[in-house]
């Protein structure tokens, strides 16, 4: 059991004659008209230098349109952040006092709230609460100071080592009900939480609670990991426009307080504690202050009002931060991929920028469990048939038009390269990486059986690399795409998982402009006659057409990515 005080308010008064001497008792829950209040502190998870309390606060007395609730530390106990309630502390004293939206307290009614904290020696339970100056410190024996908190499940190395992961239940019944979907139906995925709205479910979808709820039923008495993508930055991803969203380049402010503390406060739940939260935090937001900025090529005016005004890196950071500080999450940071940040003047300065947003807005290096490469992208996992250090006639491979210079040609060997750079740069040692694997298999029969000719060294990449696509840039629906490797824990050196962060079937973009409410532009790159821009070399978009606005469900895509998967649907 988790330590805990129920506080049961002793001030009931009873006078004895003249002395008017008053008598403290314990109605143990009988005569609660007689209670002004009870207060139920809880530690849901406590480790060596801080814990996560949860604290419900009854009132028996006169409705209240206000309130505050005060107790004391005997120790050095303080509170580095909360939810629910605005928290204030001096020295031992804390005060916890109503938000805007939940002062009324009637009678007989319930408040609760959260907060982590940092402490060292020993973490003794209050003994004293007041709210509104009235006392309700008396213990009702249901837990002491030096009892210790049970295990909600101990941090681990690796969340995906010996657990299950969560099967999204609305992805699931989409992909059930396309023919033969039901060979994959049963595979896990990312909840996108792609807007404020999508933290309470949208158009009588599925919410962050309802997910977790559902998750807890997956579980059952194994371990289970709830994979979540944090997608919601303000000017979100500046060099396209498919994804836009639904903030403003200067509204940190409300990607703060209406989307990352929300979201911290559902994750921070007592009832959530034994599931591994997995967090996929802001995909193609940071590399895109390196690649996309300043006198290049690829450069967008977007993208430089978002270096300058530093929101992705404060909201990278805050994000971190936040969630960072629930025991059971663990934070993976967007990582791009090989076919973005692999060349030389990209890849330091990409692990540079995310060293930064790392260590922001209260964010440390130890908020920062991992990273996750090829997020929502196509490129390949393993090129088999050739590799980087190869040369055609005595020329290297780089100088193909495909590889152009990069350092790296699939997956695998960028993020396990990266990851070795993420620690150079200052990042925990014990860093995991993840690779999305939901649409980089590249089978079928256009899939090559062995190496390209050696004429020369283009003839030689491009008929032996299993990455189909027109150019390496080219990233929203592409034609030729299929499912790859299935989800799984531990799958190489460096490497936490296989994972389906991107939901197979849901959409890029749209191929032509489609007005919405949900703040998604329309990308010419998932128009498949567009002929391109610097960042994919001014090469057809190869994107699927008739495609529906990014996240909506694609089924053309959905077969497609069947019947290219690699290895095989059986």
């Amino acid at each position: 059991m988790s330590r805990t005080r129920t506080a049961m308010l002793a001030a009931l008064a009873l006078v004895a004659g003249a002395s008017g001497t008053a008598l403290a008792v314990d109605t143990g829950g009988m005569e609660t008209a007689a209670v002004p209040c009870t207060v139920d502190y809880k530690v849901q998870n406590q480790w060596d230098t801080g814990f996560t309390t949860a604290v419900t606060v009854t009132n028996n007395g006169a409705a209240k349109s206000t309130w505050a609730l005060k107790w004391s530390y005997a120790g050095n106990q303080t509170i580095t952040n909360g939810w629910n309630a605005k928290l204030s502390q001096s020295g031992a004293a804390v005060t916890a006092a109503n938000e805007s939206y939940n002062g009324t307290l009637a009678t007989g009614g319930s408040v609760s709230f959260g907060f982590n904290a940092s402490y060292s020696g020993s973490n003794a339970l209050p003994t004293t609460f007041t709210l509104d100056g009235v006392t309700c410190n008396v213990d009702d024996g249901g837990g002491g100071p030096t009892d210790p908190p049970d295990p909600t499940g101990p941090r681990v190395d690796n969340p995906y080592s010996g657990a299950k992961v969560y099967v999204n239940p609305e992805w699931s019944a989409k992909a059930a009900a396309e023919p033969g979907g039901s060979r994959i139906s049963n595979q896990p995925t990312g909840v996108w939480l792609d807007r404020i709205a999508a933290i309470n479910g949208v158009g009588g979808g599925m919410g962050l609670r309802d997910h977790l709820d559902e998750a807890l039923t997956q579980k059952g008495t194994g371990e289970l990991v709830v994979q979540l993508v944090i997608y919601n930055l303000p000017g979100r991803d500046c060099a396209a426009l498919a994804s836009n969203g639904e903030l403003g380049p200067t509204e940190l402010g409300r990607y703060k307080t209406e989307y990352i503390d929300p979201i911290a406060a559902i994750l921070a739940d007592a009832k959530y504690a034994a599931l591994r939260i997995v967090t996929t935090i802001e995909i193609d937001s940071l590399p895109n202050l390196v690649t996309n900025t300043g006198s290049r090529p690829t450069a967008t005016p977007e993208c430089d009002v978002m270096k300058a005004n530093g929101n992705y890196v404060k909201g990278v950071g805050y994000a971190l931060s936040e969630l960072g500080d629930v025991p059971n999450v663990y934070n993976y940071i967007d990582a791009g991929h090989h076919g973005w940040i692999g060349w030389d003047d990209n890849f330091a300065a990409s692990a540079t920028v995310m060293k930064e947003a790392a260590t922001a807005e209260g964010a440390t290096v130890n908020d920062v469990h991992g990273f996750i490469a090829n997020t929502a992208n196509y490129s390949a996992l393993k090129e088999q048939n050739f590799t980087i250090d190869d040369t055609v006639g005595g020329t290297s491979v780089r100088q193909s038009k495909w590889v152009d210079w990069n350092r790296y040609v699939d997956e695998l060997s960028f993020a396990q390269a990266f990851r070795n750079q993420l620690v150079t740069t200052g990042f925990n040692s014990g860093i995991g990486m993840l690779i999305d694997t939901s649409r980089n298999g590249w089978g079928g029969s256009a899939r090559p059986a062995g190496p390209g000719a050696t004429t020369g060294v283009d003839t030689y990449i491009d008929g032996g690399r299993y990455d189909r696509r027109i150019h390496i840039g080219n990233w929203c629906n592409q034609s030729g795409a299929g499912l790859g490797e299935r989800p799984q824990a531990g799958p190489a050196a460096g490497i936490d998982a296989y994972v389906w962060m991107k939901p197979p079937g849901e959409s890029d973009g749209s191929s032509t402009a489609i007005p919405n409410d949900e703040g998604k532009g329309f990308d010419r790159m998932c128009d498949p006659t567009y002929t391109g821009n610097p960042r994919n070399g001014n090469n057809l978009s190869g994107a699927l057409p008739n495609s529906p606005l990014s996240g909506h469900w694609f089924s053309a895509q959905f077969q497609q990515l069947m019947q290219n998967a690699y290895p095989p649907l059986s």
